[in-house]
């Protein structure tokens, strides 16, 4: 079977830049030449079909080599994030069941309870792959993502080579992917994000990647005119950073076809600012690692709507739901619901957990939606970030989207305070631009002259920055526990 993922390393007619970072650059017979020599290294090491190898690694080039040369074996890649702590990462390593873990300098000291291999091995492996190996099979599993979670221990999301094959098909025909096409890796690559959108599907094209080791708006606009990217992949954090740095700061993009933002809804008025500064269109979708990455994406050649996270992808089927199990009409808000080739195979170790996800055969995405006239869908929130006050429900998104508008808002997050009367009152936590100076008395007119009196926070609360999750979106649970 064909599987269009592994062209990189089952194409010899593949030629031309391939793979970079700040450490080395390959072209596409280096590569598939490295992959192999990596294949050996991790045989020598016993890695065989069905075992799982770990990478506690920064982006880097041999990370990518890694993932590639444990697919050839028919093993399985779990990503793991390099800032987590000791217990977390070996949580992790051995839920997954993990053979070996391929570490660097710094994250040597994280794995303590599996063999480790020293990524120097990896940049210095030298062979052929062994004879024997004929590469993964399409039920073979490729990938265990982690999900954040929001409680509990993170969950290990299953997919295998046939997800990520139908994924890749799917974002090379929404996004017209060729030969001349080249990413620019901002994300981490122990998220499913980075995996499949900017190194998996540019290189499936014959196109090419270079990967950053980390996002810094000071310096990232100098990687786009000295590495000509075509696209990058971002989520709304990162818009916003650049869109507030100085007006002196004019970098060509010249060689931008579009940029692509996930992860979180990025507020219109966001949009509108960054688009109008650089002149690139950003293009927002939305998925989950459940999903392999994408359900939905706003086309780059047809209407793209600010507001709305775009159609679905082709061959994914996206829909809204009740509780009951009934499917909703459009502008009917429900539980965002999926089924397709791209969505995962389950939980691992997790049956519950999984039977609730993927119940009658939908992946239940815990997102409220509902889908326009035209068929854009739009995120209202997570079923369990919505505030109710006094029986009414409050979107959290819809209050920060008219607060953002503000000239001088960099950032908002809205969330519930406990109320004993009304049960929830909702309180925003806001990030001045710049040289501005909030009053929180003009912001409430603001939102009042926009929104219903019940959906105006109750209180504005001026912050420095918000917390993040590794991946750089805003995460709501810390603000919470304020009011515990």
């Amino acid at each position: 079977m064909s599987l269009t993922h592994l062209r990189p390393v089952t194409d010899a007619s593949l030629v031309g830049d391939a793979i970079a970072d700040e450490r080395m650059r390959l072209d596409y017979s280096e590569f598939r030449r490295a992959v192999a020599a990596t294949t050996s290294l991790l045989s020598q090491h016993g890695v065989t079909r069905g075992d799982v190898v770990a990478v506690v690694l920064a982006n880097r080039v041999e990370l990518v080599l890694t993932m590639y040369a444990a697919w050839q074996l028919g093993a399985t890649l779990t990503p793991v994030n390099p800032a987590l702590t000791e217990d977390e990462v070996s949580y992790q390593l051995e839920d997954a069941g993990t053979k070996i873990a391929v570490v660097d300098e710094t994250t040597r000291a994280l794995v303590t309870r599996v063999p480790v291999l020293d990524v120097i091995e990896v940049a210095s492996a030298s062979g052929s792959a062994p004879a024997s190996v004929d590469g993964p099979v399409a039920d073979d599993l490729a990938l265990l993502i982690y999900t954040s979670g929001t409680t509990g221990r993170p969950k290990g999301v299953r997919l295998d080579h046939a997800n990520l094959d139908a994924m890749t098909v799917c974002l090379q025909k929404q996004n017209g992917f060729t030969p001349e096409d080249r990413a620019l890796l901002v994300l981490p690559l122990f998220h499913v994000n980075a995996i499949m959108i900017s190194v998996v599907s540019p290189l499936a094209a014959g196109g090419s990647a270079v990967i950053l080791s980390r996002f810094d708006p000071h310096t990232f606009w100098g990687s786009v005119e000295a590495e000509r990217p075509t696209y990058f992949s971002a989520v709304p954090a990162i818009y916003v950073f650049l869109s507030a740095l100085p007006e002196a700061v004019k970098p060509d993009v010249s060689s931008l076809r579009f940029v692509i933002c996930g992860a979180a809804p990025m507020p219109p008025s966001a949009i509108a600012e960054f688009e109008a500064r650089y002149a690139v269109p950003i293009v927002e979708g939305y998925g989950l690692s459940e999903s392999t990455v994408a359900l939905t994406v706003n086309p780059i050649t047809g209407p793209r709507k600010a507001g709305t996270v775009g159609v679905p992808l082709p061959g994914v089927e996206v829909a809204i739901m009740n509780d009951a199990g009934d499917l909703l009409p459009a502008g009917a808000d429900g539980e965002v619901v999926a089924r397709g080739a791209t969505i995962m195979r389950g939980y691992l170790n997790k049956p519950e957990e999984t039977a609730a996800a993927l119940k009658d055969g939908w992946l239940h995405s815990g997102d409220v939606g509902h889908f326009d006239e035209d068929g854009y869908l739009v995120l209202v929130d997570r079923k369990k970030e919505l505030i109710i006050r006094g029986g009414e429900n409050i979107s959290p998104s819809e209050v920060e989207a008219v607060l953002a508008a503000h000239p001088g808002v960099l950032e908002v997050a809205v969330v519930g305070r406990p109320d004993p009367i009304m049960g929830e009152e909702p309180v925003a936590f806001v990030v001045a631009r710049e040289g501005h100076v909030l009053d929180a008395a003009e912001l409430l007119e603001q939102v009042r002259a926009v929104l219903a009196k019940f959906k105006v926070p109750k209180e504005i609360r001026f912050v420095e920055a918000l917390p993040r999750n590794p991946v750089g979106k805003i995460v709501k649970a810390p603000l919470r526990e304020l009011f515990q």
